[in-house]
């Protein structure tokens, strides 16, 4: 009975993490106008850290799960999914529009379904890889736009690529070495691992630059509760309950998503161009979300 509750309360978790995700990239590019990026990842990573910790303590968890190697491949998984995976497209956020960032960010799914099949053995239906192939031309477009028009706005396109491979190289990681970690030791040693690595980024690669109004604290506090603490819970709920294919999917539903925001609170207006490869990369995220994922050979028991 309470595996059913728990899987009925699962049923709509994709939906909140797309609009949590969604939602990042506003926020962020609002904070971004009065802190540096970098900065403001560490600042974001450092206080669910700290949240994190508390919580260990205040609960009085046990570290024991994390023994032996486990702190370890935590510590990877935290490192890429949350610091490299945010600290490139936070840059990228500087010179291209919010939806388009997210767009590209959509390119996780695919990745992660190619790299799932040979090292995590998921299988994918045609109808699926169909969906995946859909995503990237959705992307394609909007990225050679991109590439003629500005080649300031195409540099920060390819920086939110590089988050995206860190992104996909740690769902693969986390998928493979963390799925038996407890959700908050886990949680805890995958965000004290981005924090560092986040702050000596920012210490190391820009000139720190901070202007706490408002409208900063709040993006930071958006960004560090509902987006980073909320969003990355769902999303690593939905990979211990499913394929990584199947919960990378959900980000297709971002770039739509993200667009409409960024037009309701920044006035940003997507071109025709773009918003036929949003339609395009969210038709490709109805495959690979709507087909049942298929058993390779080696896992029918």
């Amino acid at each position: 009975m309470a595996r059913l509750q728990a899987d009925k309360a699962m049923l709509g978790a994709p939906f909140l993490f797309v609009l949590l995700w969604s939602s990042s990239f506003v926020t962020a590019k609002i904070g971004l106008r009065h802190l540096s990026p970098l900065l403001f990842v560490a600042v974001r990573l450092t206080a669910c850290a700290v949240v994190l910790t508390v919580l260990m303590l205040v609960f009085r968890r046990s570290w024991r799960p994390l023994g032996g190697w486990k702190w370890i491949h935590c510590a990877v998984a935290g490192a890429l999914l949350n610091a490299v995976g945010l600290m490139a497209p936070h840059v990228g956020l500087t010179t291209a529009p919010a939806a388009q960032i997210a767009l590209v960010q959509s390119l996780t799914p695919l990745l992660t379904a190619a790299f799932g099949v040979v090292l995590l053995h998921e299988g994918l239906r045609r109808s699926q890889w169909l969906g995946l192939a859909l995503g990237l031309m959705g992307v394609g477009l909007v990225v050679g736009e991109a590439a003629l028009a500005s080649p300031l706005r195409f540099q920060g396109l390819v920086l939110a690529f590089v988050g995206v491979l860190g992104l996909v190289a740690g769902t693969l990681y986390f998928g493979h070495f963390c799925r038996g970690v407890p959700p908050l030791p886990g949680a805890t040693a995958q965000f004290l691992s981005a924090a560092v690595v986040a702050t000596l980024g920012a210490w190391l690669l820009e000139t720190p630059r901070a202007d706490w109004t408002e409208g900063a604290v709040a993006a930071v506090v958006w960004n560090t509760v509902m987006v980073s603490l909320g969003g990355m819970g769902l999303y690593f709920a939905m990979l211990v309950r499913g394929t990584v294919a199947r919960a990378s999917a959900n980000f297709y539903l971002v770039p739509g998503t993200a667009a409409l925001l960024a037009w309701l609170f920044l006035g940003e207006r997507p071109s025709m161009l773009a918003v036929v490869g949003l339609i395009t990369a969210s038709a490709g995220c109805w495959l690979v979300a709507a087909g049942p994922t298929k058993l390779l050979p080696d896992e029918v028991r």
